[in-house]
């Protein structure tokens, strides 16, 4: 859920879960009501996706929430998905005229964990500081 909600223009929140079987987001306190209504939206549009994954509807392994985000780049290459570019891209209508595009897809978080490079200067250069 968090990655389908960079879809719709939301910076992928921090989630946790506290009661088995719930979900908790917190929104900030400066959040207008508008964002708010327009978060809510958003949930509502993904528990549908949610819901067409688990009625056979949507592919389970190839669904906008398994591909989520989706790029400018993706949109614009060969498509080999069983959903629709518009449905990954514009969930809701409100997106066409205010898009953000995320600048990349998903990340193996995995491979990263276990391959670890460093960037950063050697110790030695420190030592000299």
């Amino acid at each position: 859920m968090a990655k389908r909600l960079i879809d719709f223009g939301f910076h992928a929140p921090t989630m946790s879960f506290p009661v088995a079987g719930t979900l908790m987001i917190e929104p900030t306190e400066s959040e207008s009501k508008e964002e708010l209504d327009r978060f809510c939206d958003a949930m509502i549009q993904i528990r549908e996706e949610i819901r067409a994954v688990e009625n056979g509807t949507l592919d389970k392994d190839d669904n906008p929430l398994k591909n989520a985000p989706h790029t400018a780049a993706e949109l614009v290459g060969e498509w080999a998905h069983g959903y629709s570019r518009e449905q990954a891209v514009y969930p809701l209508p409100s997106l066409v005229e205010a898009k953000y595009w995320p600048p990349v897809g998903r990340v193996d978080n995995v491979f990263g964990d276990r391959n670890l490079v460093c960037a950063c200067p050697s110790i030695e250069s420190y030592q000299d500081a």
